[in-house]
């Protein structure tokens, strides 16, 4: 019986979806399934662009039906869903990351489209969706980085309200084929954030450069630079700090795509990984006899299961947002931070298991080793994400609020909250509910009973040992708190969601076996920090807990694993 805990295209049947979205996601797979394992490799390895795919999407409509919003749509099943965008991400992971990357990047280029007042731009946009075009994001370039404090793509005012637009924009994807880029810059006569403006241009006019494509691969991260290029009053976007705010607010949209994409990717590796271990022979047994090896199996579906469930109940947070409700603020880089990391965690497992297989170039695993490093990175490092993190650790740990009740969100609405976020800034005052319910609700699992005397000791370290002014300014010692604080935020909303799934309690005690580890080693990465204090370095050893040990649960859980063996392989 396949485990009904991963995606298997065999069985898939997205039934909780209305008609049309679960049409199209399984259209979709079948559509990969179709082209086989064979042609999705060899694409792959030779980095052939995504024409056949994106044809695909325009001949059913795919992108134009979920990413246009309620507002602009010319068509009823048109909406901004991110519980069905988040299902469509782990279907491109789960078949080569080059397809979602050309999804993700449309979805930040239309980020800026959406929170505008241009309403020729926006029904430009929809137009363009509907004619199966890709979009790109123009934020970055080659000296700053996304440091968009700093742009150098200068408009000049042409004296009739438009501008000339002179610069270049470097790891920019989709940007050799967008028809619609969305392009950050500043004016030349405005000193400061006033002089900010996001405008539309379009990748095929003679003024737009295409210089190169800075990656080896299917995706298309382009250089790409302007020169003299009209900017007329009807392309302009946002202008002054709604600009700014666009920026940020875009990519608080876009990188929650890379929790769900990771999921995919390792889902993908594990039936390879599985099913090469359980029929390999060492020593004139089964590979999956050895005991280190069950244990690494174990951890890597456990840890993906985690992965599945928190990203799952974040969707809920995400969906329920508003002015008054901004969580979705902490977990949406907890989404794209710790997600992902898990994601490499769990291909690191399952490659020390399968060794010299998940090089060879037959298999989907020699691809998923190298896209799953991509994700930590994108949308801003781990260490960009988990100083971000830490501005709500207060206030999430020791001061939290009642709220009621999220429950999961699977309806058909449109999520247009997404497009009015407001101004990027307040993230101190955001305040949580509880953290302890949802520990609570499973006290007599004894590793989550473990980790919750741990996230109760962290607890302790903020009222008692917190870094003060001075160590607050040494990033390394404050990202290992981060990440501590993250494990309580990680375990919280997969509990939620284990409580809404009926998840499987053993599962879920190994899996928070891991997490008490985990929890353990930060502990000790601190307590080795060069600044950190007496107190400190007491708290940390102090924190230090070991798994409750249950060989029995562990068989049980390994018997789901091993299950994997076979229930699925795409086809040729």
């Amino acid at each position: 019986m396949a485990d009904a805990l991963l995606f298997n295209p065999r069985t898939y049947d997205p039934a909780h979806f209305d008609p049309e979205t679960r049409r199209l996601l399984r259209a979709t797979v079948d559509w990969f399934e179709a082209r086989g394992k064979r042609r999705l490799i060899e694409d792959y390895r030779s980095r052939a662009w995504l024409a056949d795919f994106l044809a695909f999407s325009a001949k059913e409509g795919l992108f134009a039906t979920f990413l246009t919003p309620a507002a602009d749509a010319s068509g009823e099943d048109q909406r901004w869903d991110t519980a069905r965008i988040a299902a469509l991400n782990e279907i491109f992971g789960f078949y080569g990351l080059d397809y979602w990357y050309a999804w993700q990047v449309t979805i930040l280029g239309l980020g800026p489209v959406w929170q505008s007042g241009n309403a020729a731009a926006r029904a430009r946009a929809a137009e363009l969706l509907a004619q199966g075009e890709v979009f790109a994001f123009g934020l970055s370039e080659k000296t700053h980085g996304a440091d968009i404090y700093s742009t150098d793509m200068l408009l000049e005012p042409d004296g009739d309200g438009g501008f000339r637009a002179t610069g270049s924009k470097y790891y920019i994807g989709n940007g050799n084929a967008a028809g619609l880029v969305s392009v950050f810059g500043r004016r030349t006569d405005v000193e400061g954030p006033d002089g900010y403006v996001f405008f539309a241009a379009d990748s095929r006019r003679a003024d737009y450069h295409l210089v190169k494509n800075v990656v080896d691969s299917s995706k298309y991260v382009s250089e790409f630079r302007l020169e003299d290029y009209p900017v007329a009053a009807e392309d302009v976007l946002h202008t002054g700090r709604a600009a700014f705010d666009a920026a940020l607010n875009t990519v608080n949209v876009g990188k929650f795509n890379l929790c769900t994409a990771s999921i995919g990717i390792c889902e993908h590796a594990m039936y390879e990984a599985v099913t090469h271990a359980q029929n390999r022979v060492l020593y004139g047994r089964p590979v999956t006899a050895f005991p280190h090896v069950r244990r690494e199996l174990t951890d890597a579906y456990v840890r993906l299961v985690g992965m599945k469930l928190f990203s799952d109940r974040a969707v809920d947070y995400f969906r329920t947002a508003g002015p008054d409700d901004r969580r979705y603020l902490l977990f949406n880089p907890m989404t794209k931070m710790k997600v992902t990391t898990e994601g490499e965690k769990v291909i690191d497992l399952m490659w020390d298991v399968i060794a010299a297989k998940g090089f060879e170039k037959d298999n989907y695993f020699a691809q998923a080793a190298v896209e799953i490093r991509g994700l930590p990175k994108l949308e801003g490092t781990v260490h960009v994400n988990l100083a971000l993190i830490l501005k709500f650790m207060r206030n999430h740990l020791l001061e939290p609020v009642d709220y009621p009740a999220v429950p999961t969100r699977l309806d058909a609405a449109d999520d247009d909250f997404l497009f009015r976020q407001g101004p990027a800034r307040g993230l101190g005052s955001v305040r949580f509910h509880d953290w302890r319910a949802a520990y609570d609700g499973y006290a007599e699992l004894p590793n989550v009973a473990r980790l919750r005397e741990q996230a109760d000791a962290l607890c302790e370290f903020v009222t008692t040992a917190a870094p003060d002014e001075e160590q607050s300014r040494d990033l390394d010692l404050l990202l290992a708190v981060g990440q501590l604080f993250a494990l309580v935020v990680h375990g919280q909303l997969i509990l939620e969601q284990a409580r809404l799934t009926h998840l499987d309690q053993d599962v879920l005690d190994e899996l928070f076996a891991v997490l008490v580890r985990d929890f353990s080693a930060h502990a000790v990465e601190l307590y080795g920090k060069d600044s950190a204090t007496g107190a400190q370095q007491t708290w940390a050893l102090g924190a230090v807990r070991r798994p409750v040990v249950d060989e029995a649960r562990s068989a049980r859980v390994w018997d789901r694993v091993e299950a994997l063996s076979g229930a699925y392989e795409m086809a040729p």
